[in-house]
């Protein structure tokens, strides 16, 4: 009797034991998520723009648009709160105390310091240099005639501080791009131009940190355990690099992918929304940007405002949005798109389709027998661009436009873009900073806009648009950009916008707390997600 107690008082232990190995690995069972990725040579953001996945896990700025905002908000990030002077031309930041690099260093001014200098600096020949073009001395300093940038300053270890040449209105919203992540002065001089070229060079302060960087193949980041704002709820990323669609989609259906990014398989688009399975797990949001026509304004017969007027009420934006992009977006009348701060579509007319209406122009313009126009694509580029051409070429007859399609190779293309030689081209516009400064300045002020073959000539529009970047009263900036995309829009009729697309993920039930980005990436901060088996 004694015996059968011992060997029951031995069986519950071992019972007991097994019972707590087998809650200690379930409860160990990491949380990956996988995702399909782009291959890339750097995950250096200062050396890139093509690839953004990892700059946006692995490391951080001094402040970010919060995820899910609408419009986009800045709110604080590294920096924990900053100031800006009245004359909205100094920003001091005030760095967080004790957050840790991915290499046990703690973050510090200097460290902010040698990053901004590190992309003015001649010898980096960073493709980010336009983000501090209104900082006192960064010109100086990137023409290789000063040492450092009279505009950056240390004020204590947890202070930096940031002199404009003028109040740049738009110039917080560019410090929350990748461009302007944060690196260690000390493990990125050991590095020097190859840091961010594989798993071992690279550290910043991110929520992950990169373990695997196998070219052409895949990423692996994992959960940073000291991030300062907390670890992330996912254990591992992995990001394969699968440059086909079909296979991309296979791979989801099979769960080897957890997260489809419909602009990775454009193409797919049609069997998630009709399939009965899928249609209801996709996940869309406002990509901010526009698809846009262009007319050259300088160039007959668009040099005429009645001919461009014509032309934009010839054409039926809403069956090209529902042939090309399978009807997920809505039409844009003004410059500024959905879901970017100045986004106001009351404020402005809508563009009339009125063939009839266009035809009366036309003739009014001298064109009553109709006018020959060019509309260019390029040779090898998406199909997208071929079928918008294509709908243009039918629908603008019955106006009276006969259109001839130009294929040209890409050197060709950008060749007679930047002199200004190309008539009409279809488009699409993404923003990387939540500010109307990056459409309108990029595409309307003189010299930008003969490099994209716009040409718009306007000189009080031109004087609008700078004076506009220097404004710091932001509600009454943002109505003056209102008033300057009804006079380009629909007064001088200087360009086309078609819509706004939506930006399509379809996402396994099993992935949680997904936001759509906010701006023109696929690339997105996989912080705030969760998975569940």
């Amino acid at each position: 009797m004694k015996r059968t107690v011992q060997r029951m008082l031995v069986l519950a232990v071992v019972m007991v034991a097994l019972v707590g190995l087998i809650a200690g690995v379930a409860q160990a069972k990491e949380k990956v998520l996988t995702i399909a990725g782009f291959s890339t040579d750097t995950v250096d953001a200062h050396m890139t723009t093509a690839e953004y996945f990892v700059p946006l896990n692995a490391f951080d700025r001094l402040v970010q648009v919060e995820p899910g905002s609408n419009p986009p908000k800045i709110v604080p990030m590294l920096a924990e709160k900053w100031n800006v002077s009245k004359d909205g031309k100094i920003f001091t930041f005030f760095l967080r105390k004790g957050v840790k690099f991915h290499n046990g260093e703690e973050l510090t001014a200097d460290d902010v310091l040698y990053t901004f200098d590190r992309v003015l600096n001649p010898a980096t020949k960073s493709f980010q240099t336009d983000l501090f073009d209104f900082v006192e001395g960064a010109r100086e300093r990137l023409d290789g005639k000063a040492d450092s940038v009279s505009g950056f300053k240390v004020l204590d270890k947890y202070t930096f501080q940031i002199t404009l040449k003028d109040p740049y209105a738009p110039f917080l919203a560019s410090l929350a791009t990748p461009g302007a992540n944060i690196y260690n002065r000390k493990f990125t001089e050991q590095f020097g131009a190859k840091f961010g070229q594989t798993a071992e060079s690279t550290c910043g302060t991110g929520p992950f940190i990169l373990k695997e960087y196998v070219l052409n193949d895949h990423f692996t980041l994992v959960a940073n355990p000291d991030y300062w704002a907390g670890k992330a709820k996912i254990d591992k990323l992995v990001a394969r690099i699968v440059p086909d669609s079909e296979t991309l989609r296979l791979m989801f259906l099979t769960g080897e992918i957890d997260i489809f990014d419909c602009d990775q398989g454009f193409s797919q688009i049609p069997f998630f929304m009709e399939d009965a399975k899928w249609k209801n797990l996709i996940h869309k949001g406002p990509r901010v940007g526009l698809v846009y026509m262009t007319m050259n304004n300088q160039m007959k017969p668009f040099d005429d405002v009645r001919v461009r007027k014509a032309f934009q009420m010839a054409v039926d934006r809403k069956k090209i949005l529902d042939t090309v992009y399978f009807g997920n977006g809505i039409l844009i009348d003004g410059i500024i798109p959905r879901g970017l701060v100045g986004y106001n579509p009351e404020a402005l007319p809508k563009i009339e389709y009125n063939p009839a209406k266009a035809k009366e122009l036309l003739a009014e313009a001298g064109y009553p027998d109709g006018v020959d126009v060019t509309l260019t694509q390029v040779t090898g580029w998406s199909n997208r661009w071929v079928q918008i051409n294509e709908l243009f070429q039918q629908m603008v007859k019955d106006a009276g436009f006969n259109v001839k399609l130009e294929a040209v190779d890409s050197a060709t293309y950008y060749a007679k873009r930047k002199e200004g030689g190309l008539m009409a081209y279809p488009q699409i516009w993404s923003l990387d900073t939540n500010d109307p400064d990056g459409t309108i300045y990029n595409f309307f002020y003189k010299d930008r806009s003969f490099g994209r073959a716009i040409c718009y000539n306007n000189e009080a529009v031109m004087n609008k648009i700078i004076e506009l970047r220097f404004m710091t009263d932001q509600e009454r900036r943002m109505k003056e950009y209102n008033e300057l995309e009804k006079i380009i829009v629909h007064d001088d009729a200087a360009w086309l916008p078609l819509f706004s697309v939506d930006h399509l993920y379809v996402l396994q039930p099993r992935v949680k707390n997904f936001v759509v980005p906010w701006n023109g990436w696929s690339d997105m901060s996989y912080y705030p997600m969760d998975v569940e088996d």
